[in-house]
């Protein structure tokens, strides 16, 4: 069984601009592999997220709420093959930086039922770790047992595997310096919280409101939502700032590194 595991999530905002339709951060993700590779960290699973990619398609055609008509099949695999696009720049990155990487599509291994993880054969995604490979996973748009097919966060998939496959911590990177009561960018007096417990969490969630741009997996708030189980069950988490050079790699070395830390107490 997998030893050790660090599960990073690198969100949307963090790798795309999320201001412009199908546009990559490509200095933004170049920098994150070369952050990756000097860490040689291992085991070691990537999960992504949207950004101006998945997003705007899976809310232009309500992929999240489920199939409600055929006019929405185009827009379930348009949605798709936006992650797909976004998954090739990220991979062709760390592959070109000697990180071998494999992408495994959520679509073809996860069910999910109202919403929620229900089935993922996992076998193929642990042998990888197992002989050192790095699993690269991302939202996806994913068949649904009561809605037909939905949306599957990179959040809940980072928070499903930390207790599935007993991870030893998660890595957020956002494109903040950590996790906040009031949204830094419309307050910049707002302060981070440097730590955080599982109590304290779930006071702060109900204050927190939703992103302020179109993300159609809840933002700020879905991430701490999401987070909550796996804290639960003793993995603790960081919340970062991916935009920042060089907190990526003090995260995954487990450096002193600006952001916020929760965990169960």
């Amino acid at each position: 069984m997998v030893r050790e595991l660090t599960i990073l999530k690198l969100g949307g905002s963090s790798i795309t601009k999320k201001d412009k339709l199908f546009t990559p951060n490509v200095n933004a993700i170049n920098r994150l592999a070369g952050e990756i590779k000097k860490a040689r960290v291992k085991p070691l699973l990537i999960i992504h997220g949207g950004g101006s990619f998945g997003h705007p398609v899976a809310k232009k055609y309500k992929i999240k709420e489920g199939y409600i008509a055929q006019t929405q099949l185009q827009g379930f695999s348009k949605t798709h093959y936006a992650m797909v696009k976004l998954n090739r720049l990220i991979l062709d990155s760390l592959i070109r930086r000697g990180i071998p990487a494999v992408t495994i599509q959520p679509s073809a291994c996860i069910v999910t039922k109202n919403g929620r993880i229900k089935y993922m054969e996992k076998r193929p995604l642990i042998n990888l770790l197992e002989i050192g490979v790095i699993p690269l996973l991302y939202g996806d748009a994913v068949i649904d047992l009561t809605k037909g097919f939905t949306i599957l966060s990179g959040d809940q998939l980072a928070s499903s595997l930390a207790v599935n496959l007993n991870a030893r911590r998660i890595i957020f990177g956002v494109d903040v310096d950590g996790l906040f009561a009031v949204d830094p960018k419309l307050d910049s007096t707002a302060k981070f919280f440097k730590q955080l417990s599982l109590n304290q969490l779930e006071k702060l969630k109900r204050s927190l409101g939703e992103s302020d741009v179109t993300d159609v997996t809840g933002g700020m708030r879905g991430k701490i939502l999401e987070l909550a189980p796996a804290i639960q069950r003793g993995v603790p988490a960081i919340i970062v700032n991916a935009a920042k050079p060089g907190r990526i790699y003090k995260a995954l070395k487990g450096k002193k590194v600006i952001g916020t830390i929760i965990t169960a107490r």
